[in-house]
C-alpha cells in the first residue's frame, strides 16, 4: 500500500506518531538518516501522561517494568547532601502512573522500533530527506539512501527530524530562541558501592549535574555541565571531568560505557504546520533539561496529530481538524520553553536568586512542602503533563463540575478494580457519564454510532472534579472536547456536524 503519511525522523516522536497512525489503519513510511536508534541519547524521564498514552496502545506496563520508578531526589551542593525530596506515588489518585519513570531514550527508542515492527512497519534507516514539494493533491519527496535517490509521495509529511530539522529548514520557518552558554555532557557509567535507584542532583552555580539509574545495564546515566577547564579542551573526555564530577555527586566511577558532549538550546518554530507538512518534537521546539519535559512533549505532539490525520484521511472528519494541531500545541510549547528556561537559568545562576534557591529554598523549604499531600500533588501535576489542556481550542467547549472542555479526562478508579481509562484503548471518540445517561442521550449516541460509557457515581468521581450525570465527549487523545452538565444534545450534535465527525459502529456500555 502506498504511504499516506511520510514521517521523517525515527526518534520517540516519529515512532509514536507512526505507531498510532498504524493502529488507526493509516499506511505510513518512516525514514531516518541515522543507522539505527540513538546510542548516546540524554532524555531519561518518562512522565505519567506519556504512560497513559502508552496504556492506550497496550504497552505501558511493559515500559514501566523496563524502567525504574524514581522514589526520591537526593540534592547536593558543594559535594554534600543538602536535601531529600520523596517522590514515591506523589500523584496518587491523579493517575494510574503516580510516579516519574527513569527509562533512557536509547532503550526507549529500541523498544518503540520493535512495537512498530510488530504492526508491520519497518524504519528505513540510513535514509535522508533531500527535498520535497507540496500542492493540493499531496507531497512529493526525494529520499537519499546509499547514494541512490528515491522518489516518494504521500498525502502528508511530518517532520520529526530533530533540532536540525530538514523539513523545518526547507519550509523556511523561523526557529527563534537561544543557546545556553555551557557545553553539556552525557555518559553511561558503572559506579562502585550499592546500586542507586534514585535521582541524585547537584545544584551549584554552573555545576549542574544529574545521575539517574538505567535498569537494562545496571548503569547510571550522568548528565551535566562541563567544568570550565574541561570545556576549553579540543576533545574533552570523561577523564577530564572525573576529578570534578565524582565529589559533586559523591560517587566513584568504575567503568565508562560511553561519553558525549552537546549544546542545549531553547527554541520554538514560528509554525507547526505549512499546508500538508507538519512539525513535531524537537523539530518544532527544544527545551532546557529542567523537568525532563522535551521528549514527553514531543510524544504529546505525536498523539495530538495522529488521530486528526487519521480521521481526515479516513473521511471521518473535516480538514479543519488539522488546523487545531498547531493551535493546541504551539501555545503549550511556547509556555513550556519559557518556563523551563527560567527554571534552569535560576538553578545554574551565579546571582543572588540562584544562591537563595540552592542554599535556602531547596534544602529547607522544598522537603517540608513535599511532605504535604497538596504540595506533592501540585509538583506531580507540574511535572507529569496531566495538566496540559486546550481551553481555547475550537474543539473545546462547556464546563461540568471542575472539568472544562480541553482538559484531560480525569482518572477515576472503579469499585470493580478497573478504571475509566480502560475504555480509551479504542483510540476513538466516546461519551462518558458518571451517573445516569438520559434516554435521549442513549438514543442519540446509538444513532451516531458513538460509544457511550456510563459509570456509577462514586466518591472517586466527585474527588476527580466530575459532575454527577453530566456527559463528557472524549477525544481519541483522552482530552474532553465537550463538558455537558445537563447532557445537552444540541451542543453534542453541533460539534459533530461542525467537524463532520463519523464514528465506527460500536456497542454502548451502559
Amino acid at each position: 500500500m502506498a504511504p499516506q503519511v511520510l514521517i521523517v525522523g525515527a526518534g520517540p516522536t516519529g515512532l509514536v506518531l507512526a505507531i498510532r497512525l498504524a493502529r488507526h489503519g493509516i499506511a505510513v513510511r518512516i525514514v531516518d538518516q541515522n543507522s539505527g536508534p540513538g546510542q548516546a541519547s540524554r532524555a531519561m524521564a518518562v512522565h505519567a501522561r506519556t504512560l497513559e498514552f502508552y496504556r492506550q496502545l497496550g504497552f505501558a506496563d511493559v515500559v514501566v517494568n523496563l524502567g525504574i520508578k524514581i522514589e526520591a531526589i537526593h540534592l547536593r551542593e558543594a559535594g554534600e547532601d543538602v536535601a531529600e525530596l520523596r517522590l514515591k506515588d506523589m500523584g496518587a489518585g491523579l493517575s494510574p502512573y503516580p510516579f516519574v519513570l527513569a527509562f533512557p531514550q536509547d532503550d526507549h527508542e529500541r523498544f518503540l522500533v520493535e512495537q512498530l515492527k510488530a504492526l508491520g512497519v519497518e524504519v528505513e534507516w540510513n535514509t535522508a530527506l533531500e527535498s520535497f514539494t507540496q500542492d493540493e493533491w499531496g507531497v512529493r519527496a526525494v529520499l537519499v539512501r546509499g547514494g541512490d535517490r528515491i522518489a516518494c509521495s504521500g498525502v502528508y509529511l511530518c517532520g520529526c527530524d530533530g533540532a536540525r530539522s530538514r523539513v523545518r529548514e526547507s519550509l523556511k520557518l523561523d526557529f527563534s530562541g537561544g543557546t545556553y552558554d555551557h557545553l553539556y555532557y552525557v555518559a553511561d557509567v558503572k559506579t562502585s558501592g550499592p546500586e542507586n535507584h534514585d535521582l541524585v542532583g547537584h545544584l551549584g552555580a554552573n555545576t549542574f549535574a544529574l545521575m539517574l539509574p538505567v535498569r537494562s545495564r545496571g548503569m547510571q546515566r550522568l548528565i551535566g555541565i562541563m567544568p570550565p577547564q574541561a570545556e576549553a579542551l579540543p576533545e574533552p573526555g570523561f577523564e577530564d571531568i572525573r576529578p570534578v564530577l565524582e565529589p559533586l555527586l559523591g560517587i566513584q566511577v568504575e567503568q565508562v560505557n560511553w561519553f558525549s558532549t552537546y549544546r542545549v538550546h531553547h527554541r520554538v518554530a514560528s509554525q507547526f504546520r505549512v499546508g500538508r507538512c507538519f512539525l513535531a518534537g524537537d523539530a518544532a521546539h527544544i527545551h532546557s533539561p529542567a523537568g525532563g519535559q522535551g521528549m514527553n512533549t514531543g510524544i504529546g505532539d505525536a498523539v495530538n496529530l495522529s488521530w486528526k490525520l487519521a480521521l481526515v484521511l479516513q473521511g471521518r472528519g473535516d480538514h479543519a481538524l488539522l488546523d487545531t494541531y498547531q493551535a493546541e500545541r504551539i501555545i503549550f510549547a511556547r509556555r513550556l520553553v519559557a518556563t523551563t528556561d527560567r527554571a534552569f537559568q535560576m538553578i545554574v545562576s551565579q546571582g543572588a536568586g540562584g544562591q537563595l534557591l540552592r542554599s535556602w529554598l531547596v534544602p529547607h523549604v522544598f522537603p517540608v512542602l513535599t511532605g504535604f499531600t497538596a504540595a506533592r500533588r501540585a509538583l506531580f501535576k507540574a511535572l507529569s503533563q496531566v495538566q496540559i489542556h486546550y481551553p481555547d481550542s475550537h474543539l473545546s467547549g462547556g464546563r461540568a463540575g471542575e472539568v472544562i472542555g480541553g482538559d484531560r479526562l480525569p482518572w477515576v478508579p472503579q469499585p470493580d478494580g478497573g478504571d475509566n481509562f480502560d475504555a480509551l484503548q479504542t483510540l476513538d471518540w466516546q461519551v462518558h457519564v458518571y451517573g445516569e445517561p438520559s434516554p435521549a442521550l442513549s438514543a442519540c449516541t446509538f444513532e451516531l454510532s458513538l460509544p457511550l460509557h456510563a459509570y456509577p457515581w462514586t466518591d472517586a468521581a466527585a474527588d476527580a472534579g466530575l459532575l454527577r450525570d453530566a456527559a463528557y465527549l472524549v477525544r481519541p487523545d483522552m482530552h474532553v472536547a465537550l463538558a455537558l452538565p445537563r447532557q445537552e444534545l444540541d451542543s453534542l450534535r453541533g460539534m459533530i456536524a461542525r467537524y463532520h465527525l463519523r464514528f465506527a459502529p460500536c456497542k454502548s456500555e451502559v
